[in-house]
This record gives C-alpha cells, sequence and structure tokens, in this order.
C-alpha cells in the first residue's frame, strides 16, 4: 500500500475469500467464534443491497482487501434519527499503521451523514490499545461498560 490515505469502497461479491479470512482474524483477536452458517448468514446480508449490515472495506494497489468495516443502523429512544453502529473493524497486521482504520470509520460516518443518523459508535475492549489510540484522536470515549447476557 502507499503512505496515502487510503480509499474506501463497499466489500464486493468478488471479495468473498479475502473478507471470510479478515472476518476470521477479527473474531479469533476477541476470542469469538461462529459457525459456517453464521459466516454464510453474515455474508448474505452484507451482499443483500436491502441487507441490515453494510461492508466497507479498504484494498492494496493489487485490488485485495486489507481492512474491513461492518455497520448497521437502528433506532433510538433519544431521537426520530437513526444511530449507526460499527460492529466489526480489522486491518490485517501488515497494513496498519497506514491510515486503514481512520479511512473506514471516516467512510461509515460519511455513510451515516448520508442516513441522516444522529451518530456513529462502536465497542472496543479496553486492553486494545493500539485501536484506542486511534480512536481517542477521532471520537469521544464517552465511559461506559458494557455487559452481556448469553442467550
Amino acid at each position: 500500500m502507499s503512505s496515502a490515505l487510503p480509499g474506501v469502497g463497499p466489500i464486493v461479491a468478488d471479495d468473498r475469500p479475502r473478507w471470510a479470512s479478515l472476518f476470521g482474524s477479527f473474531l479469533e483477536f476477541y476470542g469469538t467464534e461462529i459457525t459456517a452458517a453464521t459466516y454464510e448468514a453474515t455474508w448474505t446480508r452484507l451482499m443483500a443491497a436491502d441487507g441490515a449490515i453494510r461492508g466497507l472495506g479498504v484494498r492494496d494497489e493489487n485490488g485485495q482487501l486489507v481492512a474491513i468495516a461492518h455497520y448497521l443502523f437502528h433506532p433510538t429512544s433519544s431521537s426520530d434519527r437513526p444511530v449507526c453502529y460499527l460492529q466489526d473493524l480489522f486491518t490485517e497486521p501488515a497494513a496498519r499503521g497506514k491510515g486503514c482504520g481512520r479511512a473506514l470509520i471516516e467512510g461509515v460516518a460519511a455513510a451515516a451523514r448520508s442516513r441522516n443518523a444522529v451518530r456513529v459508535y462502536w465497542l472496543t475492549q479496553d486492553g486494545n490499545e493500539a485501536a484506542r489510540a486511534l480512536y481517542d484522536k477521532i471520537a469521544r470515549f464517552k465511559g461506559f461498560a458494557r455487559y452481556d447476557i448469553r442467550l
């Protein structure tokens, strides 16, 4: 990749193998396992024109995905406008530090603006220092802790 800010574009059908590799690495980083059926369902939603989950990617000079982001819109009780949840963001190690994460976040923010969303938000682990160093430059940490009930 060049040192210039990378371009961001939608994830497309031909991206399936690279997307699966990057998404798998993202899940591994967070210690998450999903079934083959869930991979397929996620891919199907990403590819659907009206899918609930949207995807963006950054490509290297050969057109191969090196970073991905998944995001979705949902209503909120605090506004009549939707909010945008940046659900997943992952950059392959060789492409880190080259602007991919920032470019993807800006791409999601642009998509959110086009939908008249009130905000974009996301979660990360406390100890993910590399990601948090970027996030602290472009967003405001709100101090929330996340709790889950596994169903």
